[in-house]
C-alpha cells in the first residue's frame, strides 16, 4: 500500500509531519481529516524512500555502556505519539523509528520490541521485557492506552510528562550544581594557599625571629595542620560519600537522609517541592490515562526517591482500599501544604482528580523556579563574602609580621 507525507495542522495550530498508508491522495486525506488534522500538504513518498525507512535486513545490535538517554527516549514517544496518531500502523511505527535511531542502548532495545510487536505480541508486554528503559509508569500507561484504545493520546500525555519531568529535574540539578562548583573552587584555593603559600612565609618569619601576633600564629598553626594530614583531609569526603551510600541502602538511613534533605535550609525547600512536583504529576499523569487509582499510587511510590512521601503514598493506598479519601493521609504526612491537600480533596468530590494533580504540578513547577532563583541569590553572596573573609584574615594573619620586619630592618639600617 502507498505511503503518503502529510504536513497538517492539529486544533491547536501546531504543525506535524508525519506519513500515512493509504490506497490513494483522496483515501489518505480522509484518514487524516478523520484525526482532527488539517492537511496543507501531501504527497506519495517514493517505493526506495519508503523501503530505505524501514530497518535493514540482517540489522546488529552494537555493544553498548550505561543506561537509555532520558532525552532521546522522549524524543522517541513523542514520534511514536505522532505517528499512530496519524494512522500509521504500530509496527511500521516502531520500524521506522527504529531505522532512524542512532546505534546504541535505544535502538538495540527498540530492534527486540518492533520484532515482538511484528510477531503479534502486545507492545506493553514488550515494553515490559525492557525494565531498564521502559519503567512501570511508561509500561502501564502504555497498557492503559490500548485497553482504552486511545494510545495515541496517551502517549502524547506520557511525552509531555516525560518532557516537563526532565524540565524539572534539570532546575534541581542547575540549584545544587552551581554552589557545589564555588564550593569546590574556594576549597581549592584556599588548600593551595595553605599547603603551598604560607609554609614559605613560615620561613621567612622563622628566619627573622620576629614576635608574631596570635592570628598569624593560629593561621600558622591551620596551615601546619593541613600539610600535614592532607591525605586524611582528602579522605574525608570520599569516606563521607561513602557512608551516605551505604546508609542510603537501609530503610532507616535512607529515611534519616531524606528527612535531612526536606530540613536542609534554602536546598530543603526546593527538595520539597520538586518532590511534590513530581509525586503531583506522576499521580495525576497516571489517573488522566486511565491507570487504575491503586495501581497507580504503587508506581508514584517506587517512582519517588524520597522515603518519607514513599510512606506518605503507602498511607493513601491503604485509606482508599479501605475505603476511606486520598486528601487525610495527604495531611497527616506533614509533607504537604493545606492547599495542596484542599485541591486534592475538591479533586476527589469532582471526580477531577487527575486535572487537579496536574494543576498542582503546575504550580509546584513555578514555585520551584522561584526557590531555584532564591536559593541562588542567598548563597551567591554568601558563598562571596565567606572567601573574602578568609582571603582578608589570611591577608592580615600574613602582613602584621611582615610589617613588623619591615619596621626592624629601618631600625637597624637607622641605627
Amino acid at each position: 500500500m502507498p505511503v503518503f507525507v502529510f504536513k497538517a495542522v492539529d486544533r491547536s495550530g501546531k504543525e506535524l509531519v508525519s506519513e500515512v498508508e493509504a490506497s490513494s491522495q483522496e483515501d489518505a486525506r480522509t484518514l487524516i481529516s478523520g484525526k482532527g488534522l488539517h492537511v496543507t500538504a501531501i504527497k506519495e513518498r517514493p517505493a526506495r524512500q519508503a523501503a530505505k525507512a524501514a530497518p535493514a535486513p540482517g540489522q546488529k545490535k552494537v555493544m553498548t555502556i550505561g543506561g537509555v538517554n532520558r532525552g532521546q527516549l522522549t524524543e522517541f514517544t513523542t514520534q511514536l505519539a505522532t505517528l499512530v496518531d496519524a494512522g500509521v500502523p504500530l509496527p511500521r511505527s516502531l520500524a521506522i523509528l527504529e531505522g532512524q535511531a542512532k546505534p546504541g542502548v535505544l535502538k538495540n532495545h527498540l530492534m527486540d520490541v518492533t520484532e515482538d510487536v511484528e510477531t503479534g505480541s502486545n507492545l506493553a508486554e514488550s515494553l515490559a521485557k525492557h525494565p531498564k528503559v521502559f519503567d512501570n509508569l511508561y509500561v502501564n500507561m502504555v497498557r492503559a492506552g490500548q485497553v482504552g484504545g486511545v494510545l495515541d493520546k496517551v502517549l502524547a500525555r506520557l511525552a509531555e510528562f516525560m518532557e516537563k519531568s526532565q524540565k524539572l529535574r534539570r532546575k534541581v540539578i542547575s540549584a545544587s550544581v552551581y554552589p557545589a562548583m564555588v564550593s569546590i573552587v574556594a576549597v581549592v584555593i584556599l588548600s593551595a594557599i595553605m599547603i603551598f603559600v604560607i609554609p614559605k612565609f613560615k620561613e621567612i618569619f622563622e628566619k627573622s625571629n620576629t614576635p608574631m601576633p596570635g592570628v598569624t600564629v593560629a593561621l600558622l598553626n591551620v596551615s601546619s595542620g593541613v600539610v600535614t594530614y592532607k591525605f586524611v583531609i582528602l579522605g574525608i569526603p570520599l569516606s563521607l560519600f561513602i557512608l551516605f551510600k551505604v546508609a542510603g541502602n537501609t530503610p532507616k538511613g535512607k529515611l534519616f537522609l531524606d528527612r535531612v534533605k526536606l530540613r536542609v535550609p534554602l536546598s530543603g525547600t526546593v527538595i520539597r517541592k520538586a518532590t511534590i512536583a513530581r509525586f503531583a504529576r506522576t499521580l495525576g499523569t497516571l489517573v488522566a490515562s486511565g491507570v487504575e487509582i491503586l495501581d497507580a499510587l504503587r508506581i508514584c511510590r517506587d517512582a519517588i526517591d524520597n522515603e518519607m512521601l514513599a510512606r506518605a503514598i503507602n498511607k493513601v493506598h491503604d485509606s482508599i482500599r479501605e475505603g476511606e479519601s486520598i486528601a487525610d493521609p495527604l495531611r497527616d504526612s506533614g509533607m504537604f501544604t493545606e492547599l495542596v491537600v484542599n485541591m486534592v480533596a475538591v479533586g476527589e468530590e469532582t471526580g477531577q482528580l487527575d486535572k487537579m494533580l496536574i494543576k498542582v504540578a503546575d504550580v509546584y513547577d513555578e514555585e520551584v523556579d522561584v526557590a531555584v532563583d532564591a536559593m541562588t541569590s542567598a548563597l551567591e553572596p554568601a558563598l562571596i563574602l565567606f572567601m573574602g573573609v578568609a582571603v582578608g584574615f589570611i591577608v592580615i594573619a600574613l602582613f602584621l609580621p611582615l610589617i613588623q620586619i619591615i619596621k626592624s630592618q629601618k631600625t637597624k639600617t637607622g641605627g
